[in-house]
């Protein structure tokens, strides 16, 4: 019963954070994009440093009319939010945030089954394209497809090329097989795998899927209120897990100096860096054309996770 009692804590834990910290990353893009562009609604709705931004998004999409194109595939339409949002929630579940920390330990193959539910979430946007009847939602769930075909190489290429160097496939026992001069050894391969995660989730400057100067809003044209808000959340939800996933792989997790008892917070310490790095690059770049998107995949990142692969491959050699 104790045992029961425990995963049920976990899990409330897990699913707390899967609401709490999405929200927060939204919050924070409205902030640093404020003063980064001059906004003046996120810093003064309110009063107090806009603090009522958030509330006043959430008040105005449950207030709009949930609306189904007439000759959309209703079930598909409605599910796709659904399908978009839940596989991140499944793995922020796998994803180890301190040391002995038993969420992260259930899955011994833990990369591959965390690459493999990303991927899942990427349907939600397909089916959001083909099922609203509308030629820009197609064509934005096309551009959607060929991303993720392009992208996901580069990502399983160097999380396997970690994987080689900690010998092991699970996310836990990667940290702990961690040293601290990987940082230098596996950078190369962290920036490939966080660039090729900004693009899968859509994210500026890899946005053409849902380029409004071009396809209106892409796949998610037809959505208005609560469920185009739930792929509003599936994005920040897919920060949050990109962000962690590249602190336990390619940044050592929870080690750091001082880190006795406090392991959990150097993982959440570096997860919000890299929130902040994802939104400065929304501010910093413009958006990519497809066919640029494509050739940067196939013909920069492609070869940099296959280089970084042949580099562990020599260095473990060279150890053993």
């Amino acid at each position: 019963m104790n045992d029961v009692l425990d995963v049920a804590l976990r899990l409330l834990a897990v699913f707390l954070v899967f609401l709490v910290f999405p929200l927060l990353v939204g919050q924070t893009e409205h902030k640093v994009m404020a003063h980064m562009q001059g906004r003046l609604g996120p810093m003064y709705a309110g009063g107090f440093h806009g603090w009522a931004q958030l509330v006043a998004d959430g008040v105005k999409f449950a207030q709009k009319e949930d609306v189904v194109p007439a000759g959309a595939d209703r079930r598909v339409f409605q599910l796709a939010p659904a399908v978009a949002l839940l596989p991140y929630l499944l793995v922020l579940i796998v994803i180890p945030i301190g040391p002995g920390n038993a969420v992260g330990r259930f899955v011994d193959a833990g990369i591959f089954f965390v690459l493999a539910v990303m991927g899942v979430g990427v349907l939600g946007a397909l089916m959001a394209g083909w099922a609203s009847a509308n030629k820009f939602s197609l064509l934005g769930g096309l551009r959607t497809a060929a991303q993720l075909m392009s992208y996901e190489l580069p990502m399983l290429l160097t999380a396997a090329s970690v994987a080689m160097a900690a010998g092991t496939v699970s996310l836990p026992g990667i940290v702990d097989a961690f040293e601290w001069w990987w940082v230098p050894w596996q950078i190369v391969g962290g920036l490939v795998f966080f660039t090729a995660g900004l693009a899968e989730l859509q994210r500026p400057p890899f946005d053409a899927p849902v380029a409004d100067s071009e396809i209106i809003f892409g796949a998610y044209t037809e959505y208005t209120g609560l469920r185009f808000a739930m792929f509003l959340l599936a994005e920040y939800a897919g920060i949050v897990v990109l962000c962690a996933l590249t602190t336990v792989l390619f940044l050592g997790g929870w080690h750091g100096p001082y880190a006795d008892g406090l392991g959990w917070l150097w993982t959440l310490l570096k997860t919000a860096l890299l929130a902040f790095v994802v939104i400065w690059l929304r501010v910093t770049y413009p958006r990519l054309r497809e066919d640029q998107l494509q050739k940067f995949a196939w013909t920069t990142l492609i070869p940099l996770a296959l280089a970084q692969i042949a580099l562990t491959g020599i260095v473990k050699v060279v150890i053993s």
